[in-house]
């Protein structure tokens, strides 16, 4: 894993005109600092973190003479160098519309794939619009086009990144507020039918004592999915065994897990 740095003496990529126009874009209503002039100019700023199936690329994009923001831009590996690991438990409940992208995926050919890598961006993307739209806090999806999603940038102006969870040692007073924000944020997902799928300390940003949900592409259907209720267990798990390592004691763990389940079954 590597955070990028702005203080590293990394060359930067001669700019491009904004994709905007080609893209899917956010859900309204649109933050006001959403960037939408065809005018405006892409940077790429250098890398915010690698991993296997993805790579998050800090990018600036500006209108000459004009605003500016910054996108964190997910890019999702092409067939040669990813590996979808886990898809068959978080599809189960999803459908694709071609018998032959169906037989694709799961042949794994190269077609198979890059549909697959692009078939990832659109579910995150979906997904954080639902979140979003519903008040969860994720970061706003501004676009996505192909296997690239564009997202609001957790972090300060000057491009330094916004810390994971499990890169914070929080004090007793931060560990309570945040595990409340963290199952505040879990009931918010229950009570609209989801479970995050993946949800750990990893999976979870902290930017000026605010908690920011990430990585939501698996996001599962806890009906939908025959195993939904098993991943949200597994997310109550290893949440509360993050923060029970920290020293949180309370009931709540325990009661964790059913009290979701309470949430999402109300919802029907």
């Amino acid at each position: 894993m590597h955070q990028f740095d702005l203080t590293d003496d990394q060359p930067f990529d001669e700019p491009a005109y904004s994709s905007w126009d080609i893209a899917q874009h956010g859900p309204d209503p649109r933050p006001d600092w959403v960037i939408t002039d065809l005018n405006a100019l892409d940077t790429e700023l250098g890398v915010l973190k690698t991993g296997k199936e993805a790579d998050v690329h800090l990018v600036s994009r500006a209108v000459p003479n004009g605003p500016e923001c910054l996108l964190a831009a997910k890019r999702y590996r092409g067939a040669e160098n990813r590996l979808f690991h886990r898809d068959a438990g978080y599809q189960e409940g999803r459908r694709t519309r071609k018998s032959r992208d169906t037989r694709a995926m799961a042949k794994r050919t190269a077609y198979g794939r890059d549909l697959a890598a692009g078939q990832w961006a659109y579910a995150e993307f979906d997904a954080l619009s639902r979140l979003w739209q519903a008040g969860a806090p994720v970061p706003y999806p501004v676009q996505v086009s192909g296997t690239e999603l564009m997202l609001e940038f957790i972090g300060d102006a000057d491009g330094a990144a916004a810390p994971r969870l499990a890169q914070r040692r929080p004090s007793p007073v931060e560990l309570i507020d945040l595990f409340t924000q963290c199952t505040d944020a879990m009931r918010l997902l229950a009570r609209a039918g989801y479970a995050h799928g993946d949800l750990s300390a990893y999976n979870l940003l902290v930017h000026h004592g605010r908690l920011m949900v990430i990585d939501v592409p698996q996001i599962v259907d806890i009906f939908a999915n025959p195993q939904g209720a098993s991943f949200l267990e597994r997310d109550c798990t290893n949440i509360c065994t993050w923060f029970a390592a920290r020293g949180l004691q309370t009931d709540e763990f325990e009661h964790l897990f059913g009290d979701l389940m309470a949430e999402a079954v109300a919802r029907w």
